[in-house]
């Protein structure tokens, strides 16, 4: 398999298809929403500020969705608010972070994660980064756990580092979850993962291929039918 970057329209469809895979959790969906916060992540975080109400706009009918927004910045910090139902409050919750240089912090939230499931289900991890900087085994171990008890990990990649391309490739394959690269000029990339996720977490399959808008309708229609099983 290469691994050469996919262009966005290609990791976006890719994406999805993997999303279609895993079990819908029914219509009220947990969701953490993290995010690398180290000091050259400012203008990625900023542009989540704008693009998370697409998560919660994303869901309308189809369910409830509770987002949980996680970070790690400067010296050993981990922060994680509680999990907020409405898009004002998270974004009011963003914009209070400023970002700090530091050492990625994924093992950590990965273990959040899994402390948060096991206290009540959490159906998806979503992280935004651009790098690991860990020792992987550990963080391996922690994915296959989270995989064990139904939580997905997403990793949406900004950049190309290979080292983080690797490690966030085993750990959403050990979750059962999805990788995705973006760039920083793909904000409508960014959004439409997104919505795909929140879909997903509150309706399942069926949602993400009701999705509306013409960008959802096209990815929706590369995704393949669903398997006849047997009586």
């Amino acid at each position: 398999m290469s691994n050469l970057p996919q262009p966005p329209s290609t990791a976006v469809a890719a994406f999805l298809r993997k999303v279609a895979e895993v079990p819908a959790p029914g219509a009220a969906g947990r969701l953490i929403f993290a995010m690398d916060a180290t000091a050259s992540r400012q203008p990625s975080w900023d542009r989540a500020c704008h693009l998370q109400a697409e998560m919660f706009g994303a869901v309308g009918e189809v369910g409830s969705l509770a987002v949980s927004l996680a970070y790690f910045r400067g010296f050993r910090e981990f922060a994680a608010t509680p999990f907020l139902t409405q898009a004002q409050e998270l974004a009011r919750r963003m914009a209070g972070v400023t970002c700090l240089g530091g050492q990625t912090q994924i093992t950590r939230l990965l273990r959040h994660a899994l402390e948060e499931t096991q206290r009540q289900r959490v159906h998806a991890l979503v992280f935004i980064g651009d790098a690991f900087e860990e020792e992987v085994d550990a963080a391996c171990h922690l994915a296959g756990q989270l995989g064990l008890r139904g939580t997905p990990v997403f990793c949406f990649q900004e950049g190309a580092d290979p080292v983080a391309r690797k490690a966030l490739r085993q750990l959403t394959k050990l979750s059962g979850g999805a990788w995705a690269p973006f760039d920083a000029g793909s904000a409508t990339a960014l959004r439409d993962l997104l919505r795909a996720v929140a879909v997903f977490a509150t309706g399942g399959r069926p949602a993400l291929l009701r999705l509306g808008g013409a960008v959802a309708q096209g990815i929706a229609g590369q995704l393949p039918a669903p398997a006849t099983r047997g009586g």
